[in-house]
């Protein structure tokens, strides 16, 4: 009998492993379209998420024409010129930039050894290979994101302290957004 309500709590809990992420995910996309809608006085659901998905598909069509790309480029600069727009708007382009756009900063996970002595190590990533600029030719910069949060450390470390990770950028940020339970299975 204590075997049976031992299985029954193990297949509650399996079941909670699965089931929660699913309603957590399908839960904000649903919030998500909510509030897309009620920003919108559309007659449709879904129909002010439809909108906004084409509207960056077909902004995305026409930076990459070269007439437009230059506006992009004008643009740019002018936003630049005027201080604190330039740090948040700069700042967020760079964030985006670096997971969807052809400069991906995410693409090289490493393994960092952060004390010898202690053999203690981090995974993180590479983001500047190149700090020549700063005197520093032996040195790279690493990103090193924080488990279940959007924010994360960045450490200039010798090219001696860091080993290239055999996996891919996307399965490296989920074994560490998940604080190392996720594993490293294939995407």
């Amino acid at each position: 009998m204590k075997n049976f309500f031992r299985k029954i709590i193990r297949y509650f809990f399996s079941g909670t492993i699965f089931i929660v992420p699913l309603v957590a995910t399908i839960y904000f996309i649903y919030r998500a379209f909510i509030w897309l809608d009620s920003r919108f006085s559309l007659p449709y659901p879904g129909l002010g998420f439809l909108i906004i998905l084409s509207a960056f598909t077909i902004f995305g069509y026409f930076s990459s024409i070269f007439a437009f790309r230059r506006m992009g480029e004008w643009f740019d600069h002018l936003v630049n010129r005027i201080p604190l727009v330039k740090l948040i708007y700069s700042s967020v382009k760079d964030l985006l930039a670096a997971f969807v756009g052809d400069k991906k900063k995410f693409d090289r996970p490493v393994l960092v050894t952060i004390n010898k002595e202690n053999q203690l190590h981090r995974i993180g990533f590479i983001t500047q290979s190149d700090l020549s600029e700063l005197g520093l030719n032996d040195m790279v910069v690493v990103y090193f994101p924080q488990s279940y949060a959007v924010a994360g450390d960045h450490y200039v470390v010798p090219k001696g302290n860091i080993k290239p990770l055999n996996v891919s950028g996307p399965v490296a940020m989920k074994f560490i957004i998940s604080g190392g339970v996720s594993g490293f299975n294939a995407e």
